[in-house]
């Protein structure tokens, strides 16, 4: 299911006012993440604070009633797309860096990182993992033939 420029406009107009809620200030807000949290059956997107408050929501019209196996993958793509393309809003947010966007399901259970900034790195993308066990055993291989 490719995102449509309806979904998209809906999942920015949210972006949005999570940028208003925290505008830029020299007192950022302890926040350390966002979460969004997704629902194939009633299409809403709501972000929430680490205190598991409601931050604000929208319904996603294309996400009603969503029985597709790739659902939350192709969410997540459509959400990614959206922060990626707000980047110089939310990187302005009144929040304490480090701060992440991560979704979620309907029982809170995490699913991906969207957006981790930490004020000079930003990370917009899939698992920030990936291929960690095998980039420590290929690093540690190397130091290993070097001391001896």
């Amino acid at each position: 299911m490719k995102a449509t420029e309806q979904s998209i406009q809906q999942i920015e107009r949210l972006i949005r006012k999570i940028c208003q809620k925290f505008p830029p200030t020299d007192d950022p807000t302890l926040l350390t993440d966002i979460h969004l949290r997704v629902s194939p059956d009633s299409g809403e997107l709501l972000a929430f604070d680490d205190d598991d408050q409601e931050i604000t929501r929208c319904v996603v019209e294309q996400w009603i009633d969503n029985k597709d196996d790739q659902f939350y993958d192709d969410a997540a793509e459509a959400l990614r797309r959206v922060l990626k393309r707000l980047r110089d809003q939310i990187d302005q947010l009144g929040i304490l860096r480090p701060f992440s966007f991560v979704l979620e399901d309907e029982d809170k259970e995490h699913l991906a990182e969207l957006y981790v900034s930490d004020g000079d790195t930003i990370i917009i993308g899939g698992e920030l993992m990936k291929d960690l066990d095998k980039d420590l055993d290929n690093f540690f291989e190397k130091l290993m033939k070097e001391e001896v």
